[in-house]
């Protein structure tokens, strides 16, 4: 049998101890061990490929990074997620900074990654096609979603660092061609807080009102110079590139050289092959314009004074057709204007002259006697007709008096007589069938009343029932419950038959203090008292 195996024999002993180390629980190894591991391992740098990327609600990111061989866990706390150079993707191969712990809960370790970056340019490239198949997928590409440039802007907005000669070179440009307003967002250009500043100074000029104190751009341009893959990575955020792609102003990408492509120039609305090509893009030429409407100015004079010109030949031409001159034609209509015109005064006159005869005339016909004659015509026409209304009314009268007089002919008692007889026969039956009812009801009734009686004569505390007695105080006043009784009050007991003093048990006897107690009303008339 080995040393390992045991056998009951009885109570068992306590063991004799083999050492003297106190034994360890499972969390202080874990514990212990993850300290060991992170003091040894406080900094390592590890190149991989990335596999089962989890994006937790909390924000943490839990992935596993592996090669051809091994693989080991590791996560990106909140904090740490936003400052990554690169985000996790499942495929893509990193080199990642952090240190070594462990999990106690699952005994394993794990990596916890504070920094990450892409492991080479094909790597990166590889991460931003994926990135670009989605983006056009949801359609940020599209032309037909891209708006259309200024022909003449106002107010231009320039993003781009304050510093070196791509803000010089746009400046420059625009003085040069179209002298207008323009306004800086001041932004680095390169590393991780790039993007971010971006987005930001996209966001700041949308929120702007045409109306504020600083205007809001009708253009933007995003300005940078050329570069490495490096240098320019941050104009491949895929944050960058939706803020651009939802931005109402119109965005001019000119980041780079012209080989030089970046996620944002697929999104934004034009793209322009270097910082001053995107100002040429943004402004027409003043010159140009000056000497266009010149140009235009002069044809228009040119126009005009041909179609003048057309106009007076065609003209002379339609005059030669006529049978005289027009001067001819016109001096006879202008003298008959004239022979009007001097015949005009004297007319008017006349027409005035004709009027006030005319109403002289009417004037004249309207005289008190006329108007008196007139009235007494209207009076004696008016009592002509009072005289015949009052024959009207009085045949009229007659009239009605002989209808009256047929009608009541033929109206008859006889239907009033049948129905007073047929209301007395259903009296008569009701007053039958009452005759009947009424004593019944009064026996009933007469009867309810005597049992009432004698149950009244049954409860009248006053008749003599042996064993009852009413307990009354001194005042008379009746007690009906216990607690209303005192040690050594005078109370008194009324029977059937007669009343006896009495005193409660525990004291002298004395005078009962006086209590609101309510004495028994009086029986109303006609009924009885319940006691």
């Amino acid at each position: 049998m080995s040393d390992d195996s045991y056998v009951f024999e009885g109570p068992a002993e306590a063991p004799a101890p083999r050492d003297n180390n106190p034994p360890l629980s499972i969390s202080e190894l874990s514990f212990a061990l993850k300290r060991t591991l992170e003091d040894r391992f406080g900094h390592v740098r590890l190149r991989g490929e990335i596999s089962k990327v989890n994006r937790h609600a909390s924000g943490h990111i839990y992935l596993t990074l592996k090669d051809d061989k091994s693989a080991i866990d590791g996560v990106v706390w909140k904090g740490s997620a936003r400052g990554l150079g690169v985000q996790p993707e499942a495929g893509l191969e990193v080199i990642v900074t952090g240190k070594i712990t462990s999990y106690p809960a699952r005994s394993s370790y794990q990596i916890v990654i504070e920094s990450m970056e892409a492991a080479g340019a094909g790597a990166l490239l590889a991460q931003l096609e994926r990135l670009k198949v989605r983006l056009r997928e949801e359609g940020l590409f599209e032309p037909g979603r891209k708006k259309a440039l200024p022909a003449f802007p106002a107010v231009i907005g320039v993003i781009t660092s304050p510093t070196g000669a791509v803000i010089r070179d746009v400046l420059h440009r625009i003085a040069e061609r179209w002298p207008c307003r323009v306004i800086v967002w001041p932004v680095v250009v390169q590393g991780e807080a790039a993007c971010g500043q971006v987005s930001n100074a996209i966001r700041g000029f949308d929120a702007m009102t045409p109306d504020g104190p600083i205007p809001r751009p009708d253009l933007l341009i995003v300005a940078r110079g050329g570069g490495s893959v490096e240098d320019l990575w941050c104009f491949n955020d895929e944050g960058l590139a939706r803020t651009v792609a939802a931005a109402r102003i119109p965005i001019i990408s000119a980041v780079g050289h012209e080989t030089d492509t970046t996620l944002i120039d697929f999104v934004s609305d034009r793209r322009a092959p270097t910082p001053t090509g995107a100002a040429e893009m943004a402004t027409p030429v003043l010159a140009d314009l000056r000497y266009a409407v010149a140009d235009m100015d002069r044809r228009m004079v040119q126009a005009g004074g041909r179609l003048i010109e057309d106009r007076r030949t065609r003209l002379r031409a339609v005059a030669r057709g006529l049978p005289a001159r027009p001067e001819d034609l016109l001096a006879l209509a202008q003298q008959r204007l004239d022979h009007v015109s001097s015949r005009l005064g004297s007319g008017l006159q006349r027409n005035v002259a004709l009027h006030e005869r005319h109403l002289a005339v009417t004037g004249g016909k309207l005289s008190p006697s006329l108007l008196r004659t007139r009235i007494e015509r209207g009076q004696d026409r008016l009592r002509g007709a009072g005289d015949r209304l009052g024959a009207a009314l009085q045949a009229g009268v007659a009239r009605g008096e002989r209808r009256l007089l047929q009608v009541s002919a033929r109206l008859s008692p006889e239907p009033l007589h049948r129905r007073l007889d047929q209301r007395e026969a259903r009296l008569a039956a009701v007053g039958a069938r009452l005759d009947g009812v009424m004593p019944r009801r009064l026996e009933r009734d007469a009867d309810r009343l005597a049992a009432l009686s004698r149950a009244l004569t049954t409860l009248d505390p006053g008749r003599p029932k042996p064993g009852f007695a009413r307990v009354e105080d001194s005042d008379g006043g009746w007690i009906t419950s216990a607690r209303a009784l005192e040690a050594g009050q005078a109370v008194r007991l009324v029977f059937g038959d007669g009343s006896q003093p009495a005193t409660i048990d525990g004291g002298e006897p004395r005078p009962a203090s006086p209590r609101p107690v309510a004495k028994p009303k009086p029986p109303a008339a006609g009924q009885g008292s319940l006691f």
